[in-house]
């Protein structure tokens, strides 16, 4: 048996996930072609890399079909309901990081918390006769967050493309996205209203579901070991 580690399978989160563990005496990396999704881990045996993409991992760890994974916070917490009874977070790996924010248009110059966004759902409503739509990606941490706020009066529409364009091609009012920099709502004219939903960064999880040989707690006591976790 070998414990099975997912990590990204492209992009810079994928290189930055390989660097991280090279600092750490543990080499991955990715085999083949660009089209074969295959790897290998050196400096620790009994650990199998398995590429996968960042949304993909926290079902596969949720389900046990992987033991190990990296992804970013927020996706686990969007995607797996009750996720700390399945998956508990070994490291925070300090890249990646990004904040799940609530933005308006900047022409709302009155409307600088979440308390004043209800105020204007409720005034949108009996204008227009339907709900504040808000895009988003992440329903369950936006609306999470809104009912701790208490606000009502709104309907998150799905976003799978560029969340920060609803706005100007009228699909959406106000929405919830992540951003590192604010640089692409500022060029698409929206403002950050209120605290932050949720500050992600990469980190390594396991999963609470896996069932683990004898060899396998050995191949993993020494893999943290070898990261001094």
């Amino acid at each position: 048996m070998t414990l099975k580690l997912g990590v990204p399978s492209k992009g810079r989160l994928m290189q930055e996930t390989f660097d991280w563990f090279a600092d750490r005496g543990v080499r991955i990396e990715r085999t083949g072609t660009n089209r074969e999704y295959a790897g290998r881990v050196d400096g620790v045996d009994g650990i199998e890399l398995v590429l996968l993409s960042a949304g993909e991992i926290p079902r596969e760890l949720a389900s046990g079909r992987i033991a190990l994974g990296v992804t970013g916070t927020d996706v686990v917490e969007e995607k797996i309901a009750g996720w700390e009874d399945r998956i508990s977070p070994l490291i925070s790996m300090g890249f990646g990081k990004a904040d799940l924010i609530l933005a308006v248009p900047k022409t709302w110059t009155d409307v600088r918390d979440v308390a004043d966004l209800d105020a204007v759902a409720q005034a949108f409503w009996q204008v227009h006769g339907m709900r504040l739509r808000i895009a988003t990606k992440y329903h369950r941490l936006v609306r999470a967050h809104l009912r701790r706020a208490e606000i009502a009066g709104y309907q998150l529409v799905d976003s799978q493309g560029a969340t920060e364009g609803t706005v100007a091609n009228g699909t959406a009012e106000a929405i919830a996205d992540i951003t590192s920099t604010g640089a692409t709502l500022d060029a698409n004219h929206l403002k950050i209203i209120g605290d932050v939903i949720h500050s992600s960064q990469a980190t390594l999880f396991q999963s609470k579901m896996a069932t683990l040989t004898d060899a396998d707690q050995a191949a993993l006591a020494a893999f943290c070991k070898k990261l001094k976790i």
